[in-house]
């Protein structure tokens, strides 16, 4: 995660080197002190220093070697302590002062003599000075990278973070420090935040923080049309705002922070915090109108509903702690999600047994007494709100009668209704194919990246150029707000390597979405001759690569390159692959160098030798530092000026100086000893587990990762590798394929979880399979609400499904669990104690009975998501999908959940009695039942 500060410079501003020494001397120290900075990098750079550029003729002409030179300018400026002397009041050190003064103080540096003396004769001898075999320039080192801002120079600080520190705490301080450090600005300079890494954060956090809420107020309201009371709206209500405080003071005790994971965890689980008090709160409001006194009904209300409630809260538990410790990056991603939500709902049932049931016995509606009869007088509120609310409960009764007749029914002709949901199961199996998968969807957070490379071996200025005309094309469309060009930095290391950052206005005010904006790019980008594009538009939200990415392994180079090529020819034309690249680059340029080892054997000249003085030549040797008046040291280099080194043909004329045995000195040309010559070379070698790879990576578009991956392998599958060659997935693909896995197995041991819990809650092996059979009927409101909205299967998606199986027993929970005691004994509305019903009758009254607070924890679940599946703001398509499938699932689930589950239930206690009679314990068919459950 990095903030990028970007400091750009006018007509009036100081020059390049001035700016650069500037930067490194105040900006840089400044933004270092910041705490929680890791690293500050400079992009674009030119840095002052003292260059001496070695004349090669004058070399020759005077018999003297760059390794002379460079001795000499290293032992001629230094500074060097010879000791102390000493007084009996004082130690002072002596020191030889021999540095530099001013940069042409190096011209009259000795580096050789020429003559007798120098040849071990008698004779004076002329000394040779250093400005009489090279030049002395005070300018700056060669620029190796470059930073466009807008398509002019400009010098970019890139700052790290360290390790462990909170992005957003590193980035406040950094804006902090920018405001300070703008009133230090030298004139003509403009200090700007280009790319900001904690804004997608902010974004996120508050997008999940506004859906927090919006989805708390929707879920109250539902409450508050179903209860038709402000007190009771107001005891369910308070659910929320404890349940979370409490949520936070377990997040503080496990180390978690609040942020978009934590905070989506909650908005996701707003409806499951007040279910729990939305079941309770009902069935006391039940038993009032029942005629009880407010204690009498809080304490019968409570407890009839007790076990139910516990029953689904562990099953919502059972769910989510395997998905707080499923492994892989999943796991990573998902460990305080999962964590936070058991948290929060262990802390809503406690608040659901004890304080509504305490506030329902103390602070009960006056209004209502025996029957639900009003006593109060019609009051404005009953004219207005009243009277909505009043149709709303009318409806929900009506609502009522209709289910019971579809119950009736489905009772009556059970095969049909299995019959019908067996179908629709199948038809949703059938229509799973129809959705896409990838990891982890991408975001639009208004910003976007644009890579290209220019052919192998071209200069800084040429991908200069080509990054102002790709620039030039990129500012043309209306989205874009600036762009920052850098080369030859950060992962693409090489003077042809170009990446762009793109920042767009704000989502709401552009039409196109990123994705959209993308294919434009692209289209327009072709027409920029001399590149290849090799990436438009997101990277993968976790791993910060492409989406697409698989290697090709193997022990011989140009036999993977070979393979390479089969491969791209056939995977190229693949639906909704773009941006396709691999890491067999062609070979650079190079100039080689063939040793004559004879001849140099017959001089005396050795390799390490020549090597080293080419090097100094070539490369440039840092023979030491200068320090100018302003207390600041800079490099001394020495090489070939630049003009001497820019073809072949220089290189064949480079000297060097050879001392024979009686002291003289012969010059030899490069070209004696050598041949030069132009060849080629690996651009680059890559190695897997010891074994040389190619990397090949890409895009999709208008099709989902999943899908293109697919038909990948099928394409790979069918290259003929010779043995010892394979390939291997990796990246996001690889990402998936693991997470899916994990996610599989959280699924199962949730579904294992429940049975457990359903088992002990009921007594019974066999109620709790008709209970899950809810859980497949999930799969077809899932598929629907995805294709709708024309979301993928994804790691949030996939998240969503596991979640549902907790979900979704809610309802048969509440069902099986009121029919099994009707069954037994129940109350009627008069409030009096009756013999347990036969089991269609049984049934019938739990469906009229439990469909209120069905419909209203159902609602209460979907209104509560209803904000994060619509995706309404910036940077929430990631998260969408999760709210997509919870909603989609829910409601489908529990409309078949209403009307299957309770004929599965008649079959498996036909099956339970089938069985009790051949073990000799029949009982009767009808009347009340004197065994619990089926057992």
């Amino acid at each position: 995660i990095r903030d990028r500060a970007g400091a750009t410079a006018n007509a009036a501003a100081p020059s390049a080197v001035e700016l650069t020494t500037w930067a490194e001397q105040v900006l840089k120290k400044r933004l270092e002190n910041v705490r929680g900075v890791g690293a500050v990098n400079l992009v674009g750079a030119t840095k002052r220093e003292i260059n001496i550029y070695l004349n090669p003729q004058a070399l020759e002409t005077y018999g003297v070697t760059p390794e002379q030179v460079a001795s000499a300018v290293r032992n001629e400026n230094q500074d060097l302590p010879v000791g102390a002397i000493r007084s009996l009041a004082q130690e002072r050190v002596v020191q030889i002062d021999a540095r530099m003064q001013r940069p042409e103080d190096f011209g009259r540096i000795i580096v050789a003599r020429k003559g007798a003396a120098s040849a071990g004769q008698a004779g004076p001898s002329a000394p040779i000075r250093l400005d009489q075999v090279a030049r002395v320039n005070d300018g700056a080192q060669e620029v190796e990278s470059l930073a466009l801002y807008n398509g002019q120079r400009t010098l970019l600080l890139s700052v790290q973070k360290a390790q462990g520190d909170n992005t957003i705490e590193v980035v406040d301080g950094l804006n902090a420090a920018v405001v300070d450090i703008r009133k230090l600005l030298p004139p003509g300079v403009r200090l700007e935040v280009i790319s900001d890494s904690s804004r997608p954060i902010r974004v996120a956090v508050t997008n999940v923080r506004q859906t927090l809420i919006e989805g708390a107020v929707l879920t109250v309201l539902i409450v508050f049309l179903f209860l038709n009371s402000w007190r009771s709206t107001v005891i369910t209500g308070l659910t929320l705002p404890i349940a979370l405080i409490g949520t936070f003071l377990f997040m503080n005790m496990f180390g978690f922070t609040i942020n978009m994971i934590t905070l989506m965890a909650l908005s996701l689980c707003v409806g499951l915090l007040i279910d729990d008090a939305i079941v309770v709160r009902e069935n006391i409001v039940r038993h009032v109108q029942m005629g009880k006194g407010a204690y009498a009904a809080a304490m019968d209300g409570t407890q009839e509903i007790g076990l139910a409630v516990l029953a689904t809260t562990l099953s919502i538990v059972a769910v989510f702690m395997p998905i707080g410790f499923m492994g892989g990056i999943i796991g990573k991603f998902f460990h305080e999600f999962g964590i936070t939500i058991v948290a929060a709902v262990m802390i809503s049932m406690f608040v659901s047994f004890t304080l509504d049931p305490m506030l329902s016995s103390v602070w009960h509606d006056p209004s209502i007494h025996a029957h639900g009869q009003r006593t109060e007088p019609v009051t404005f509120y009953d004219k207005t709100i009243g009277r909505v609310t009043g149709w709303f409960d009318r409806a929900t009764d009506a609502l009522a009668e209709g289910y019971q007749h579809i119950l009736r029914w489905s009772l009556v002709h059970k095969l049909a209704t299995l019959f019908i949901a067996l179908g629709i199961f199948v038809l949703s199996i059938f229509m799973v194919p129809l959705l896409g998968t990838e990891f982890v969807p991408k975001a639009d957070f208004s910003e976007t990246t644009v890579n290209f490379y220019t052919p192998v071996g071209s200069s800084l200025e040429a991908t200069e150029a080509k990054a102002r005309q790709v620039e030039g094309i990129l500012r043309e469309l209306p989205e874009v707000r600036y762009t920052l060009a850098t080369i030859n930095t950060g992962s693409a290391q090489g003077k042809m390597y170009a990446s762009i950052y793109v920042r767009l206005v704000d989502r709401k005010d552009r039409s196109r979405s990123v994705d959209a904006m993308s294919t434009v790019l692209r289209e327009r980008l072709q027409r920029v001759p001399g590149i290849t594009v090799t990436h438009v538009g997101l990277l993968d939200p976790v791993g910060g690569q492409k989406q697409i990415e698989f290697s090709l392994q193997g022990p011989d180079l140009r036999e993977l390159e070979r393979l390479t090529a089969e491969v791209s020819e056939k995977i190229r034309h693949i639906p909704g692959l773009v941006d396709l690249d691999s890491s067999a680059k062609p070979d650079k340029p190079v100039i080689a160098l063939e040793v004559k080892r004879d001849v140099a054997s017959d001089l005396g000249l050795s390799m390490a030798q020549m090597a080293t003085s080419l090097r100094t030549l070539v490369a440039g040797t840092t023979v030491g530092n200068w320090r100018a008046p302003d207390d600041q040291t800079y490099d001394v280099n020495v090489r070939l000026a630049p003009e001497s080194r820019t073809a072949p043909q220089d290189l064949e004329r480079l000297p060097f100086a050879l001392s024979a045995a009686d002291g003289t000195t012969r010059i030899v040309r490069l070209n004696q000893v050598a041949q030069v010559s132009e060849s080629t070379g690996a651009n680059q070698i890559n190695r897997r587990d010891l074994t040389r790879e190619v990397a090949v990576n890409a895009n999709v578009a208008q099709r989902s990762a999943g899908e293109v991956s697919a038909d990948i392998r099928k394409a790979l599958d069918s290259v003929v590798f010779p043995p010892g060659y394979r390939y291997q997935f990796g990246g996001s693909t690889k990402n998936m394929a693991e997470s899916f896995g994990y996610a599989i197995s959280a699924l199962v041991m949730a579904i294992i979880f429940i049975y457990m819990i359903l088992a002990s809650q009921f007594k019974s092996f066999l109620q709790p399979l008709a209970l899950m059979t809810s859980l497949p009927l999930t799969l077809i409101g899932v598929v629907l609400a995805l294709l709708m909205f024309r979301s993928t299967l994804s790691m949030f998606s996939i998240i969503g499904v596991v979640m549902l199986m907790g979900l979704v027993t809610k309802n048969a929970i509440l069902l099986v669990d009121f029919a099994i005691r009707a069954r037994e004994e129940h109350v009627n509305d008069a409030g009096q104690t009756v013999p347990g019903l036969p089991r269609a009758e049984a049934l019938l009254l739990a469906a009229r009975v439990r469909l209120r607070p069905i419909l209203m924890t159902t609602l209460a679940m979907i209104f509560g998501m209803v904000p994060l599946a619509f995706a309404l703001s910036e940077g929430s398509e990631q998260r969408a999908p999760m709210g997509q499938a919870v909603i989609g699932g829910v409601i489908t689930s529990s409309l078949l959940t209403l009307v299957v589950v309770p004929v599965v239930y008649c079959y498996m206690d036909d099956l339970a009695r089938w069985a009790l009679g051949k073990m000799g314990r029949g009982h009767s068919t009808s009347g009340p039942s004197k065994i619990r459950g089926l057992s």
